[in-house]
C-alpha cells in the first residue's frame, strides 16, 4: 500500500534502482552542479567510469554548460535513458528509502552518518517565488533565467535523478532518527564506496509499518499551529513544512516543467512529482559550509572598485600577507559575517559588521571589512556588489566555488580573484526564512563538494 498525503505535499516514492551486478562505485556520480570550475574533475569521474553502466551518462555537468556541443550532448543524455530502460538496468523499489551518508574521512562513531528519507513531493505545493507561503519553499534565491538548460534536459528526459535536499525542522526527532534506531529491521537495498573521495552510501527499505509511522510524524510537523509555535509567528501563518536547501533550482526547473504541462496531463501525472532526499536540520552530522565567488576575466583596478562601491560603509581593505592571517582574521570576530558576538552597526542597513577575503591578483591575500554594511548578510552586501562588477565589466563572469583550498587554488590563475564568505547558521535559517523569505542565492552549502548527493536512484517522470 502507498501512503499519500497529498495535503501535505509528500507521498512515498516509486523508484528504479540499479539492478543486481552493476558495480555501484561506477554507477553512482556526484551532483551535476558541483566542480563547475573544475572540468578536469569531470574527466577523472569519465575516465573511473569507462564504459561500464553510470549515471554521468544520464546527467549533464554544469562545467560543461554553454559549450558548442550542448544539443547533441542533450540528445545523448535522453537516449541514454531510454537505453537505461530499454536493457533492463533497472528494478523498480516502491516505498521510502533511509538513506545513510558517511564522507571519506569520517571515522565511524554517532553523530558522523548524515541520514535522509526519499520521498517524493508535490509540486502543486512548491513555489519558488520570493513571496512565497507554499509548503514547500526554497531557502535561497530562484535566478530565472538558469532554469532554461536545465529545462532543455528534463523536458524530453524520461527519468528524474535526484539531487535535491530538503529541509524539515524536526527538534525531536521524530522523522527519520526512529528508523535509524530500527535499522537492523530494514532491508538493505545498496551499499557501496564513491568514487574520487565521496565516501560511503548506504540505502534500506523502509517497510509499510515504519513508513506509516514516519509518515504521521511529518504530518505532525506540518500542522500549521505546531509549525507557528516553533517560530514564534501569529497563529495562522501559513505553514512551511519542507525547505529546499540544495537543489534550489533542479526543483525550480521541475516546477516550471509542470506548470508546462499539467493543464493536458491531467493530476495523476508522475511530472506533478519530484523525487528528493529530506533531512532533518537538526543532524549533528549535517553540516553548513560557504560558497565562495570566483571572479573571471577580472579587468582594472578591483581594490578601486570595491572602495567605490562600498563607499559610505566604512569599507577597509586590509593586507594579510598569508591564507592562514586571511582565515584568522575573517574568524577573529566582530568582523566575522555570521558572529553571534558581533555588534550592530551604528548607521547604514543596521546589520552586524561584516567582512569577506580577497584573494589575488595572484598570490595576494586582504580581508575587507565593512563598519556599516549595506545589507543584513554579508552574501547579499558581496553578492551585489559582484553582479553590478560583471553587468559593467570589471570581470566577465563569476563562478561559485566550494571549499577553501579550492577557492585559493584557482584564484591564483591569471584573471582569477577570489572572494572568501562566511555562511549563515544552521540554526537560524529556518526561522530566517520563515520571517522574510529566501536568502540571497548560493547563501550556504550542505557540507563540502564532496558531500554533495550522488547518485543511486531514479525515477519515471514520463
Amino acid at each position: 500500500m502507498t501512503h499519500v498525503s497529498p495535503s501535505l505535499g509528500f507521498r512515498e516514492p516509486r523508484l528504479l534502482l540499479p539492478r543486481p551486478g552493476i558495480d555501484l562505485r561506477k554507477w553512482a556520480v556526484i551532483a551535476c552542479d558541483q566542480h563547475t570550475a573544475e572540468p578536469a574533475y569531470w574527466q577523472r569521474v569519465a575516465d573511473e567510469v569507462g564504459q561500464a553502466p553510470s549515471t554521468l551518462h544520464l546527467i549533464y555537468p554544469e562545467a560543461f554548460l554553454g559549450e558548442a556541443d550542448s544539443a547533441s550532448r542533450i540528445a545523448g543524455i535522453q537516449r541514454s535513458m531510454q537505453r537505461c530502460l530499454d536493457e533492463g538496468l533497472f528494478v523498480e523499489h516502491v516505498g521510502p528509502v533511509l538513506v545513510e551518508r558517511r564522507t571519506a574521512g569520517q571515522p565511524a562513531y554517532p553523530g558522523a552518518t548524515r541520514r535522509g528519507l526519499m520521498l517524493e513531493l508535490d509540486l502543486e505545493c512548491y513555489d519558488f517565488r520570493p513571496e512565497s507561503t507554499s509548503l514547500i519553499r526554497p531557502t535561497e534565491g530562484t535566478i530565472v533565467s538558469r532554469l532554461a538548460p536545465r529545462i532543455a534536459v528534463r523536458s524530453g528526459a524520461t527519468l528524474e535523478l535526484p539531487h535535491v535536499l530538503v529541509l524539515i525542522d524536526d527538534r525531536e526527532r521524530t522523522v527519520i532518527e526512529p528508523l535509524v534506531a530500527e535499522r537492523a529491521a530494514l532491508r538493505p537495498l545498496y551499499d557501496t564506496e564513491l568514487m574520487l573521495g565521496g565516501g560511503h552510501v548506504a540505502g534500506h527499505a523502509v517497510d509499510s509499518s515504519h513508513a506509516q509511522r514516519a509518515m504521521q510524524a511529518l504530518r505532525d510537523l506540518g500542522d500549521p499551529a505546531a509549525c507557528a509555535r516553533r517560530y514564534g509567528l501569529p497563529e495562522g501563518t501559513p505553514p512551511m513544512l519542507f525547505a529546499v536547501g540544495d537543489g534550489n533550482h533542479s526543483l525550480a526547473t521541475a516546477k516550471a516543467l509542470w506548470q508546462r504541462i499539467k493543464a493536458d496531463a491531467g493530476p495523476d501525472h508522475p511530472a506533478r512529482w519530484a523525487l528528493v532526499e529530506v533531512e532533518n536540520i537538526d543532524d549533528p552530522a549535517l553540516k553548513f559550509e560557504p560558497i565562495h565567488r570566483m571572479l573571471l576575466g577580472v579587468t582594472g583596478d578591483l581594490r578601486g572598485a570595491i572602495q567605490e562601491a562600498f563607499r559610505g560603509c566604512g569599507a577597509a581593505i586590509v593586507d594579510c600577507g598569508s591564507s592562514a592571517r586571511m582565515r584568522e582574521r575573517l574568524a577573529e570576530g566582530a568582523a566575522s559575517p555570521a558572529s553571534p558576538t558581533a555588534t550592530p552597526s551604528p548607521g547604514g542597513s543596521g546589520a552586524l559588521r561584516q567582512a569577506f577575503g580577497l584573494i589575488g591578483p595572484g598570490a595576494h591575500f586582504a580581508v575587507v571589512e565593512l563598519a556599516q554594511p549595506p545589507e543584513p548578510l554579508a552574501v547579499a552586501s558581496v553578492q551585489a556588489f559582484v553582479d553590478r562588477l560583471v553587468e559593467q565589466g570589471g570581470a566577465a563572469d563569476v563562478d561559485y566555488v566550494h571549499g577553501d583550498d579550492v577557492l585559493e587554488r584557482l584564484a591564483q590563475q591569471p584573471g582569477h580573484v577570489g572572494l572568501h564568505i562566511g555562511t549563515v547558521g544552521k540554526s537560524e535559517l529556518l526561522e530566517r526564512v520563515m520571517r522574510g523569505g529566501p536568502l540571497p542565492r548560493k547563501t550556504f552549502s550542505m557540507g563540502e563538494a564532496d558531500e554533495k548527493r550522488f547518485y543511486v536512484e531514479a525515477r519515471r517522470i514520463r
